[in-house]
């Protein structure tokens, strides 16, 4: 499958800023702009180089000034904005834009084609980019590119007294060093510094501005009639190949990823490439992670519990999920899984009370899939320990109340998904008994219940404990006028809040609840919380509702949980309709017609993958991480269900 874009989506140059690409390299690099090639945030790059993988990242070649030249005649086919200059405009060349193992640009001017692809190599720091000239005039033309780069951390500026030097094979600033190849003509240029205007920062209340720097061009010729191509590669080690060797590599991988998923819907099919642009390798561990989304987030416990089974598991990429397990297997502590893994010499953060239980879930829904008895039992003690931990009472304030329920979470702890924090101000507290923590502890109870025959262990006593959380979780949560669930025990008005969190009471391997309740838990989140490209976190009725995510970062995050359509829990509603309506052959058809709209929310954003979220009111634009792991780990859950 291939996303194709035309000149009616950049009809105006913001409406060409709109959408995006990604690739990434395995290491936690990437290489991102929009689709009419314009650096719109500081977060985009040609070339985000990861030096320390998954996390520490660089933006080494920030953006690409491109002018075809004739005879004194010089067209610029780049576009961006700047700061205080006037921009480039050169959309109004491009005739096309596509996406599907590589992003591809075709400029036409004159009788003259100019056809950009770029690639990342597989598993390593390795970006190509290759121009095919096609002139048909019957004048010599030129192409001429000048990098722009900034060798600065992500999202800061390049110091003030910083410098760029470079040879015939590699580029130097700021203690950093970057070689690259071409089979072009390099010049040096007196040093050229560029400001830009990022319009999607601007719009979030982050930094507007930022700046680039260049001191050489590289360029080829071409006669008429005659047909050229330029490569430029760039690597954080010494080149030895051509262009089209990664361009290749890259779309080989790509689609061995997909065959091996083996899904049939294109969708599905298209979404199993995409989500392996999450998995990275981890340089602390030696072993793979999840980065949570693309531009911002890094690798955290809970987003990748979540991810995990559709990322990996779905996908059958089962090595990669065994090598993550025993990666936070490692590193549990006091019956807790690291929500955070900081570089350097710092301690994991464990501020989580999901992430452990999850851990039993992804091992569960693994054994299901591989029926691997080995790597269960190899799981088993630390799946004990979590669970002995959440019955005495670990960190957070996470433990096992009387009624057999967890409670977790007390003060400014941020310890549910649901955990943005403004200074001293929780907008969600949800300090007590959360839903859907409440739903994961039953499930992994139940879990372990199964995994102790094979670990040869007597399981009767999380059978025991199991049936004490069903008891108290009927008895507690149900709300009978509202047809639904509470979203947390706490004594509060929020209580009795409308929130998607409830959804997980029925989607969950093991769940609770009497089937009819299920029913009216699914039919209550879908005439409150539903909509086409994700789950409302909140009912609009209720007046804490936000309608719009968006202004500075106050704004922003007192919107983010009140209201703000997520992506990710759709999958957990997809699965839950399905099962509530027995798997039927007419709820399978519902759900395949309502998955649809979700080619054009693959076109919206970021080219073929799911953001992170979306206005509460009228979701239409993405916002936040432009790909989110979890989104499109859910929605190939749904996916793989649908076609069992």
């Amino acid at each position: 499958m291939k996303w194709i874009y035309g000149k009616q989506d950049w009809k105006t140059r913001e409406r060409g800023l709109e959408n995006c690409y990604l690739m990434t390299d395995g290491l936690g690099g990437y290489s991102s702009l929009t689709m009419t090639g314009a650096a719109a945030r500081n977060d985009h790059a040609v070339f985000m180089a990861c030096v320390q993988s998954p996390n520490y990242r660089v933006c080494m070649v920030h953006r690409l000034r491109e002018t075809l030249e004739t005879e004194g005649k010089t067209r610029i086919l780049s576009t961006q904005e700047f700061a205080k200059e006037s921009p480039e405009e050169g959309f109004r060349y491009l005739t096309e834009f596509s996406f599907g193992d590589t992003p591809v640009w075709r400029f036409t001017a004159d009788g003259m084609e100019v056809e950009k692809e770029a690639a990342m190599k597989p598993g390593s720091g390795t970006l190509a980019l290759r121009y095919r000239i096609t002139n048909r005039s019957r004048r010599r033309c030129r192409l001429t590119v000048t990098p722009f780069y900034q060798f600065a951390p992500k999202g800061k500026e390049p110091g003030k007294d910083q410098t760029l030097s470079w040879d015939e094979k590699k580029i130097e600033s700021g203690g950093w060093s970057l070689f690259y190849a071409t089979n072009g003509s390099v010049r040096r240029v007196p040093e050229i510094r560029e400001q830009y205007y990022y319009r999607y920062d601007e719009c979030d209340g982050r930094r507007s501005t930022g700046y680039a720097v260049t001191s050489h061009q590289i360029w080829l010729e071409a006669e008429g009639g005659e047909s050229r191509e330029l490569e430029i590669l760039y690597s954080l080690d010494e080149i030895r190949e051509k262009a089209d060797d990664v361009i290749r590599q890259q779309k080989e991988y790509r689609k061995n990823l997909a065959e091996k998923a083996g899904f049939l819907h294109p969708l599905a099919e298209f979404l199993s490439r995409s989500a392996n642009q999450f998995v990275a390798k981890r340089e602390s561990t030696g072993g793979k992670t999840i980065l949570a989304g693309f531009p911002f987030f890094e690798d955290w416990g809970r987003d990748t519990m979540i991810a995990l089974p559709g990322i990996c598991i779905s996908t059958k990429q089962y090595d990669t999920a065994r090598q993550i397990l025993r990666t936070f297997a490692a590193h549990e502590q006091d019956g807790l899984m690291p929500n955070l893994f900081p570089e350097g010499k710092n301690e994991p953060m464990y501020n989580t009370a999901d992430a452990a239980i999850l851990f039993i879930n992804c091992v569960w829904l693994y054994w299901q899939a591989t029926k691997d008895d080995a790597f269960v039992r190899e799981m088993y003690p630390v799946m004990e320990r979590i669970v002995r931990a959440y019955r005495k009472g670990t960190r957070y304030a996470i433990g096992m109340d009387e009624d057999g329920l967890i409670r977790a979470g007390e003060g400014l702890d941020q310890v549910t998904w649901m955990d943005v924090r403004v200074g001293e101000i929780l907008p969600t507290p949800r300090h007590g008994k959360p839903v859907e923590i409440n739903a994961y502890w039953y499930n992994a109870l139940r879990c372990m219940e199964e995994f102790s025959g094979l670990a040869g262990r007597d399981g009767a006593d999380y059978a025991r404990l199991a049936r004490r959380v069903k008891e108290s979780f009927r008895e507690k949560f149900w709300m009978e006028e509202k047809h639904c669930l509470k979203d947390v025990l706490s004594g509060t008005e929020a209580d009795a809040q409308v929130r998607c969190n409830q959804i997980w009471a029925v989607s969950m391997p093991f769940t609770m609840l009497e089937p009819e309740r299920e029913r009216q838990v699914v039919d209550t989140v879908f005439e409150k919380l539903y909509t086409p490209y994700g789950l409302r976190t909140l009912e609009e009725s209720d007046p804490q509702f936000h309608p719009v995510y968006g202004g500075e970062v106050l704004e922003r995050d007192l919107a983010y949980h009140q209201g703000t359509v997520w992506a990710f829990p759709l999958g957990a509603y997809y699965l839950a309709y399905l099962k509530v309506n027995g798997e039927s052959r007419e709820a399978k058809e519902t759900v395949k017609g309502q998955l649809e709209v979700l080619e054009s929310a693959l076109r919206e954003g970021c080219c073929g993958q799911l953001p992170e979220i979306y206005d509460g009111e009228n979701p239409v634009s993405s916002k936040g991480c432009f790909a989110q792991a979890w989104s499109v780990g859910e929605l190939l859950r749904v996916f793989e269900k649908l076609e069992k």
